[in-house]
């Protein structure tokens, strides 16, 4: 028998995107899907474009609608899923794509955030490396039953770096990285910046200086990964794509490092991994060729004159930034082949 699924806040982009991914799951059944103001509507009214999920109808998102089910995804907005999954049983598998659960440092929550502190949930990135075991998060997900999802910008980052800072190839302290991002990572409100009319023809730096609350989640990664410290300037840009992230990060490299160094170092830390893939020397990822997929594509590069390796990471927010995280976290936790209602196809054009 499937396992039955409820997805709260269904009515928007990263509820969408889950939604697709779990109608052409053979292990999960959706049965519930929630929203706030939305709530009353048919599914179909808000997601159009799934069509075999055109008998649900939105209810209010409360914990009484959402218990009873094997598995519940949460696509709210921070603060909105602390609330709920407080009183949602145990042995339910709850995946939250919001960020109320990701942190571990309390401080570090409220410099960013500044709300309640929910405690953090076992992080939904497989592919992170871990240095004191020597092993990958993926351990960790096993059997669990709360699970957060990292930030779409924290994965192309994080995938970007870890396997250079636990090969001690380069500074942790000098990284850098300026992400070109779709503006379906901002969610599905209305605001005037996302309008079309601001966005084509136009690109804007946002959270600069600092200021972005995905900042601490890639210093926990990376410290995870085996730095000793962490410090790192990130600027995300908007850009008129819909949905997509090209980060291109950069960092010092250690003293003696090589080209060959650091290309041994990737292709053997993703060689396995189904979702993350190593480009040949002189190739870099476009963001196009990730749309739709759970893949994670990176491109190699050594900035002799700088001194610098130069790391170009792309994803598409909405999947193995979200919801492809989101699901294939659910498949390890619960014993499911990884890679099951997931693709590494892209749509062209």
């Amino acid at each position: 028998m499937p396992h039955s699924v409820a997805v709260a806040g269904a009515s928007g982009y990263a509820g969408g995107e889950l939604l697709r991914l779990l109608a052409a799951h053979p292990e999960f059944e959706v049965q519930t899907v929630t929203a706030f103001q939305n709530a009353g509507q048919p599914l179909i009214a808000l997601q159009p474009q799934l069509r075999s999920l055109a008998h649900l109808t939105l209810v209010e998102t409360t914990a009484e609608a959402l218990a009873g089910h094997d598995v519940v995804f949460l696509a709210l907005p921070h603060g909105k899923s602390g609330e709920i999954t407080a009183q949602l049983a145990d042995d339910v598998l709850v995946v939250d794509c919001g960020a109320d659960h990701r942190l571990t440092d309390e401080a570090a929550w409220q410099r960013f955030y500044g709300t309640d502190f929910f405690g953090a949930w076992e992080y939904g990135l497989p592919e992170l490396l871990r240095a004191e075991t020597g092993g990958r998060q993926r351990d960790r997900l096993v059997g669990a039953r709360r699970i957060a999802a990292p930030g779409c910008n924290v994965t192309a980052v994080t995938l970007a770096l870890a396997p250079a800072v636990r090969a001690g190839l380069v500074e942790t302290t000098d990284l850098v990285s300026v992400l070109a991002v779709g503006p379906s990572g901002a969610g599905k409100a209305l605001k005037p910046h996302l309008l079309a009319s601001e966005l084509m023809g136009s690109a804007s730096a946002y959270g600069v200086g600092g200021s972005h609350r995905h900042v601490p989640e890639i210093q926990q990664n990376l410290l995870v990964a085996g730095a000793e410290r962490v410090s790192i300037s990130f600027t995300p840009v908007l850009v008129p794509m819909s949905r997509g992230i090209l980060a291109t990060t950069t960092a010092t490299l250690s003293p003696g490092v090589t080209e060959h160094d650091v290309r041994t170092a990737y292709e053997q830390a993703y060689a396995s991994e189904p979702f993350v893939h190593v480009l040949p020397a002189g190739e870099f990822p476009r963001t196009a060729d990730t749309v739709g997929a759970n893949t994670a594509l990176i491109g190699l590069a050594v900035d002799h004159d700088a001194d610098r390796l130069v790391v170009v990471s792309a994803i598409d927010n909405l999947a193995k930034g979200t919801a492809g995280a989101a699901v294939q976290s659910a498949n390890i936790a619960l014993g499911i082949p990884e890679t099951t209602g997931l693709t590494v196809n892209g749509v062209a054009p």
